[in-house]
Parts: structure tokens; C-alpha cells; sequence
């Protein structure tokens, strides 16, 4: 593990071991050798500790405080520690002094007289009513304590001086610790300093106290004691205190070797190591936008503090680098935070501008965001830092800053600006719809060797569910060069092609979940080898879902080839796996469709007719003689017709240009007009036309086209 420790009042270390780092142990090593100097010169008095908020004051006293009592000898120093935030009263707080003071004095005899005397003190300057909390007294010791004040010496001064003489004669100083005086109110302020400088002004008692200069004098000048005057403050100070001990500036280096080792640490509890480019994009985020704002070991610890709080869930699958920057923005911005998911449509480019955005000038993306992270409360001076770290994180925020933009680089390293990962980021894990990395590289393995196993099945069910972010997760370790079981992914794709149930995505919804099927198979099957492609699609079209695959997919592919004109050498080689592939896909449809054969075409199944339209990509010969051997049998054409053309496209036509062309190969036109001869020949507006409207329909398009043609020549 390491030696990091952000969740207590120390950035690194509980005791002394390491390094000092911030240079807090030679401080407190300081801070020691003035207590004893003061000794010698005084019989009491008080230091002041002072810096800024989250500068490392509690650090030092810490240190102060162990290393007086793991030293402490016979005349050393005894240590109180009085918390004044619990207390709202000076007799409260002053019964919590003596107590304090009694109870670090030894219990031994020759401390007996100092802690009776200490006692008697604070009974004399305490109402009745509080003696009971210091004292615990029954209501008999009560009535005793009644007694002994009537009859007694018990004025005030007179115990003062008892007091006095039992700690003088002790001889070992007593330091009182009170910390973080500044988050006091100034009633509760003024308490606190009329304790020390006077009702605790007693000989061996010295007191350490710490704050924030400009948030003390803040409180002292809205008190009636001082009044809105920072003069006044400051004079009232310098009254209470006898040194003054400025913690020494934190410096840029400082801050610096700070966050280098937090980082290390972190890294390190989770077994990670930072590639270059991540080195390089988090250099870049820290010199140009963090450093600025992780200016205190506070500040610091709290950032680190919270990525380690929330990294372990995330641990390789997220961007290290996006995920430190977020949690900077969720410890430091919070509000800005929340704007990344009000906006993550936008922020990950998957939503529709709006007509209004259309035509905006260059820059006006950038106003609108400083608008809304004003609305969102970041201080003007951290405007640009903010809109700088978004724009390492979103592509548009980059473009709009006038910097290129590469969705693909975002997603291949798993950022935050692609919505198939902005969810983790957010959730602090994975996603119950979402499959981590170390299940999706297994699931990858398995289909490599061959070796089916839960993550591999959960993969083919988020194919099916989730086909969309599922394909492009492959997509992008095809495209940053990782090797890919691509001929495994292809054959457990396949049966399930027709069994998707991804809705579909995109700007109007258009990219369908089959849609990204196809795309990921036409990729996949380029990269491999043209002479084991045939074998990979006649195994993809053993069953019909995966047949109407292979068909389309050996149809992008072929289309491809087309348009890149190879050379007569390289068109032979693909011409011979072509027609072999085409030949094996066509006999496996045969196979499927075998069972139609023998009943009514209106029995035909959704599979089977989508497996009739895949054919005619791969040998449309084949499925014009099969299909016109039917018309000879049971089947009529107009029937096939109207199974084959959903009535469900209006407004669009029945049979456009595109559905044509595919009618043709799969049927052959020629063939279907003579077989359709009679009825195309009969007017459309037939009264006596006993075809239903759709069939009719089918025939009226039929006929517009074929009479187009003969006009045409």
C-alpha cells in the first residue's frame, strides 16, 4: 500500500517517519525551542500560530504536541488540549481549563497539593450550579461545598494565589493548545481571550493558540468590544499576544512535490502507472489550470483525499486523467459539476442543435458556457481555468475554443466526453447497463479461444441489448490497433442479428441497432485475409438470422471493392473469393427457405422474408429461378408482392426507384410483368377490381413504372 493518509487531520504521515515533505517537523522543532526560550523568561504567556486556512497549522501543533509528551521528563513540559467551540460561556470554559490543567498532572503525591489547589481555584470563580460538571459532586457534596464556602476562605483571590504557589512549586510547565480560534463567533472570541490574559494568566501556564489572521480580525471587528475598525483589532491582538509565530508560505514547490507525491500515492494504492500521453494531458491540466487552485496542503489533501475516496470502483475503466479533472471540478466547483449532466447530450455531441445555434458567430458556444458556469457561482477569476479543464474533457468545448476535436481519441481511451462512458464518471462505478473492462476484455479471450464462459455470454447479451455501445467499443480497439478475435466476434454475432432489441440512437433515430451490426461486420471482415472469408460467412450463414448477416455484410464489402478499381492482378483475386462466397451464403439461404417452399406465401415468416430480400445480394440468379419455380406452384406473384412491400410506408411510395432495382434482382421485372400481364392491364380505378387496397396499390405503382419505361424507350 503506501504511506498516504488523506482522511485524517495529517496530509501524510501519523507519526514521524519519512521525509518533511512541507518542512512542518523542523517548524515544530522551532515552535519547541521558542517554549522553552519563553520559560526562561516568563512565568507565563501565549503564542499565536498563525496562517492562512488549510496552510498546515493543525500539522504543526500536532507535531508540537506529540513530540512535548514523547519527550516529557521530570521538569518537561505537560500538555492540555481545550477545544473552545464546546463551550459558549467564560465560567464554562474557565471550569474546562482547571479541569484540563488537573488532568494532565501527574497522579502521584508530589503533585497532590498542585491539583487540589488547581481545584480549589476554579470552584472559587465557579457558580454553584457549575461545580457539580467539573467536580461530579452528589447533592450531598453539594450541600458540603455550600458549607465550606460560608465558613471558609474561599474568595477568589485567595485560591488564585494557593494556585499559584502549588504550580510554581511543581515547577513543570503546563501547555494549553487551542486551535482554529478563528471559526469562533466573536462573543465566544472575546471569551477565549479573557481566559488566557487574564482569569489563566497563572505561573507555568502558557497557552498556544492558532487562526487565521484575516478571519480573526473579520470576527473581532464585528464585536462590540472592538467595533468595525481593523486598527482596533489589531491593537486588541497585540495585547493578548506575546509571540507571534507566522507559518512559513507553502511555496509552488512545495505545492508541487505535494501533489507529485499525493498522485504517486494514489497510483500506487491502485496499482497504476500513467502512460506518456496521459503524463503529458495531465501536465497540461495542472501547469495551466489546477496548480493555481491546489495552493494549500488543505486544499491538496481534500482533492487527493476525494479521488482516492471514489476511484477504487473506476480503477482501468476510466480515463485516469478525465477522472482526476472531474473530481477536481466536483471537490472545487461543485455546482459547475452538476452542469456536466444537465448537459451531457451536449457536451458529448449526441444532441441536435437547435435552429437557433445554427448560424451563431465563432465564440458564442464559449459565452454561453461562461454564462452558465457564472449562473453556477464560479468566481470570475476561475472562469477560464474551469472552461479550459472542459475543454480537455468535451469535444465540443474544445472546438468551440477554437482547438480540433477528435471524438474517436476520446472514446478509445475511455473519457468522459463519449457517451458510451460519461455515466461512470458520474455514478462513481459501473453502471448496472453498462460491462466493465475487465469483463468485456475477457468475454474477448473466450470468443478467441474458443472457450464460452459468463462473460462471453454476457457480451452476446449486451450485443443484443445494448447493440449500439457495444459495437462501438469494439469498434474503438479495431481502431486503436488491437488485435481482435474478429473471425470469433463475427460467427457469435451472427445468430443473433435477427434478435436485436437496442432502440435506435441518433440525432432523428436512425442508426438502428442492425444498422450498427452491419457496420461492424463489414469492418471486421476487411480485416481479414480474402482467402478466409468465404469459410468465416458460410459459418455466420448457418442459421437465418446470421445469413441475412453475412448477405449484407458480403454486399457492403463487394460494393467497396468495387469502387476502388484494383488492379487486373488484385480483381481476379477478388473476383475468386467473391463468387466463392457468394456461392456458399446463397446455398445456406437455400437451405432456410427450403421449408416455405411447400406453404401459402402469406405463411412466409418476418425471418424468411428478410432472408428472401438479403439473397439477391449474393446470387440473385439463384433466387430469381427459386422464387418463379413458386409462381409455377402455389404462389402468386401479387400475393408475394404483398408480403414482400409492408403496407406501412406512406406517406412514401409503395415502390420507389430503390425498391424497384431490388425487385428486379431479386425477381427479375420482366418476369413480373408478364406474370402480372392482366391485372396490370386492368384500370386502375376498377369498380369491380376485387383486390384490396394495398395490393391495388402495389399495381398501380407497378404500372406507373412500367408505362414510364415503355414512354421512356
Amino acid at each position: 500500500m503506501t504511506d498516504a493518509h488523506f482522511f485524517n487531520d495529517e496530509p501524510f504521515l501519523n507519526h514521524e517517519e519519512g521525509s518533511d515533505l512541507l518542512g512542518h517537523g523542523q517548524y515544530a522543532q522551532h515552535v519547541i525551542g521558542l517554549l522553552d526560550r519563553v520559560r526562561d523568561q516568563t512565568e507565563t504567556g501565549v503564542l499565536a500560530l498563525i496562517g492562512p486556512w488549510g496552510s498546515g497549522k493543525s500539522s504543526v501543533i500536532g507535531k508540537v504536541t506529540r513530540r512535548l509528551r514523547d519527550t516529557a521528563n521530570d521538569d518537561g513540559w505537560l500538555v492540555a488540549e481545550l477545544n473552545p467551540w464546546l463551550y459558549s460561556d467564560l465560567e464554562s470554559l474557565t471550569l474546562a481549563l482547571f479541569s484540563e490543567i488537573r488532568e494532565v498532572l501527574p497522579n502521584d503525591g508530589r503533585w497532590s497539593d498542585a491539583r487540589e489547589k488547581i481545584g480549589g481555584f476554579g470552584k472559587a470563580i465557579s457558580p454553584l450550579g457549575k461545580v457539580t460538571a467539573l467536580f461530579g459532586l452528589d447533592s450531598e457534596g453539594l450541600i458540603q461545598e455550600v458549607s465550606d464556602r460560608i465558613s471558609g476562605d474561599t474568595s477568589a483571590s485567595a485560591a488564585k494565589h494557593k494556585a499559584e504557589e502549588a504550580l510554581r512549586k511543581a515547577g513543570h510547565p503546563v501547555l494549553v493548545v487551542m486551535d482554529d480560534l478563528d471559526r469562533l463567533t466573536p462573543e465566544e472570541l472575546l471569551v477565549v481571550f479573557k481566559l488566557v490574559r487574564l482569569v489563566g494568566h497563572l505561573p507555568g501556564v502558557y497557552y498556544l493558540i492558532s487562526f487565521d489572521e484575516r478571519t480573526l480580525l473579520d470576527v473581532l471587528q464585528r464585536s462590540e468590544l472592538v467595533g468595525n475598525s481593523e486598527p482596533r483589532a489589531r491593537d486588541f491582538l497585540e495585547k493578548i499576544i506575546q509571540v507571534r509565530l507566522d507559518l512559513p508560505a507553502f511555496r509552488e514547490r512545495d505545492a508541487d512535490a505535494l501533489v507529485d507525491r499525493s498522485l504517486s500515492a494514489v497510483l500506487a494504492s491502485y496499482s497504476l502507472t500513467l502512460t506518456p500521453s496521459e503524463q503529458q494531458r495531465l501536465s497540461e491540466a495542472y501547469y495551466r489550470y489546477l496548480q493555481t487552485r491546489l495552493r494549500t496542503p488543505r486544499a491538496i489533501k481534500r482533492f487527493f483525499g476525494q479521488v482516492d475516496a471514489t476511484l477504487s470502483q473506476l480503477t482501468g475503466n476510466v480515463d485516469i486523467v478525465d477522472f482526476l479533472i472531474v473530481t477536481f471540478l466536483r471537490t472545487s466547483e461543485p455546482r459547475a459539476y452538476q452542469l456536466l449532466w444537465q448537459h451531457r447530450a451536449e457536451l458529448t455531441g449526441t444532441s441536435v442543435d437547435l435552429p437557433s445555434r445554427r448560424d451563431e458567430r465563432p465564440g458564442q458556444d464559449i459565452e454561453r458556457w461562461r454564462a452558465r458556469l457564472q449562473e453556477a457561482g464560479v468566481a470570475e477569476q476561475h472562469l477560464d481555468g474551469v472552461i479550459g479543464l472542459m475543454g480537455m474533457l468535451f469535444a465540443p468545448v474544445r472546438q468551440a475554443l477554437g482547438q480540433g476535436i477528435n471524438f474517436q481519441a476520446i472514446a478509445r481511451r475511455r473519457g468522459i466526453g463519449s457517451i458510451d462512458y460519461f455515466d461512470r464518471y458520474m455514478v462513481f462505478g459501473i453502471p448496472d447497463d453498462d460491462l466493465p473492462e475487465h469483463t468485456f476484455e475477457t468475454a474477448l479471450q473466450q470468443l478467441a479461444d474458443d472457450a464460452p464462459g459468463t462473460e462471453a455470454d454476457e457480451l452476446l447479451l449486451r450485443l443484443r441489448d445494448d447493440t449500439q455501445r457495444i459495437t462501438r467499443r469494439i469498434g474503438y480497439k479495431r481502431a486503436a490497433g488491437t488485435p481482435l478475435p474478429t473471425a470469433a466476434i463475427l460467427k457469435a454475432a451472427a445468430p443473433h442479428y435477427g434478435h436485436l432489441t437496442a432502440a435506435p440512437q441518433g440525432a432523428l433515430g436512425l442508426f438502428t441497432a442492425d444498422r450498427a451490426m452491419d457496420v461492424l461486420a463489414k469492418d471486421l471482415l476487411t480485416d481479414l485475409a480474402e482467402p478466409d472469408r468465404p469459410a468465416i460467412l458460410k459459418t455466420m450463414a448457418e442459421t437465418s438470422d446470421g445469413a441475412v448477416l453475412a448477405a449484407r455484410t458480403l454486399r457492403r464489402v463487394t460494393s467497396r471493392n468495387d469502387s476502388d478499381s484494383p488492379d487486373h492482378t488484385q480483381a481476379a483475386a477478388t473476383l475468386d473469393w467473391i463468387g466463392e462466397a457468394r456461392s456458399l451464403i446463397s446455398h445456406e439461404i437455400a437451405r432456410h427457405l427450403a421449408p416455405s417452399a411447400s406453404r401459402p406465401v402469406d405463411e412466409l415468416t418476418e425471418p424468411e422474408i428478410t432472408l428472401l430480400w438479403a439473397w439477391r445480394h449474393t446470387a440473385s440468379e439463384a433466387a430469381r429461378a427459386w422464387i418463379n419455380q413458386r409462381f409455377d406452384g402455389a404462389w402468386t406473384p401479387l400475393d408475394l408482392l404483398a408480403v414482400l412491400l409492408p403496407p406501412d410506408r406512406e406517406p412514401f411510395p409503395v415502390i420507389d426507384n430503390d425498391t424497384l432495382q431490388s425487385l428486379d434482382a431479386l425477381i427479375g421485372l420482366e418476369a413480373l410483368h408478364n406474370r402480372l400481364g392482366p391485372l396490370l392491364d386492368t384500370p386502375a380505378a376498377d369498380p369491380d377490381s376485387s383486390q384490396d387496397e394495398h395490393r391495388q396499390r402495389i399495381l398501380q405503382a407497378l404500372r406507373e413504372h412500367r408505362d414510364n419505361a415503355l414512354i421512356n424507350g
